[in-house]
């Protein structure tokens, strides 16, 4: 069951979108699972002045990084990079039990956002990660529909509960 606020932020998230010149992107997420999330930061005098998203995932997702969204903005990058999983767990007023894992998410954006910023102010260039292929469990052992929630096995190409084929990045659709 989703809290009243997890709902609201589910259905009317805050700060979506993309900001095109960011001075911080973090990616965090396993598109096998569903969830995957980006945040982009506007940094002014070390702090956070804008702040968006993209998130492809379940309910809980979306309701976690529209409200990491509204705890951050503003705040200084040495407060933002405190904001813990609970943090916003507890902001949303809880989420079950199977969601706390995109607490975590949530809260990894963040810090992989910042980490890019100061990374590309003292000079350090990252390169982009390469996408893989290989079913990794980022988070716990159990993984779940994007589509439904349903819990999936070792191999979820295809979910049962709801019929839906799940397209591994960089593979071909099931016929």
């Amino acid at each position: 069951m989703y809290s009243k606020t997890v709902m609201d932020h589910f259905r009317n998230p805050r700060n979506v979108g993309v900001i095109d010149d960011a001075d911080g992107v973090g990616e965090v997420g396993n598109p096998l699972c569903g969830d995957m999330m980006s945040i982009y930061l506007k940094i002014k005098e070390d702090h956070i002045e804008d702040i968006k998203f993209q998130t492809f995932g379940c309910g809980s997702a979306i309701a976690v990084s529209s409200m990491i969204t509204e705890i951050a903005k503003g705040k200084s990058l040495e407060d933002a990079k405190r904001i813990t999983n609970k943090d916003v767990a507890n902001a949303l007023d809880g989420l079950p039990q199977n969601k706390l894992h995109c607490s975590n998410l949530g809260a990894d954006a963040l810090k992989a956002a910042i980490k890019d910023f100061e990374d590309r102010k003292s000079g350090k260039v990252r390169p982009k990660p390469e996408s893989k292929d290989v079913h990794v469990h980022s988070h716990g052992d159990n993984c779940y529909c994007p589509y439904c929630d349903a819990e999936l096995s070792e191999e979820p190409d295809f979910c049962q509960a709801c019929k839906s084929t799940i397209q591994i990045k960089g593979s071909q659709p099931n016929p």
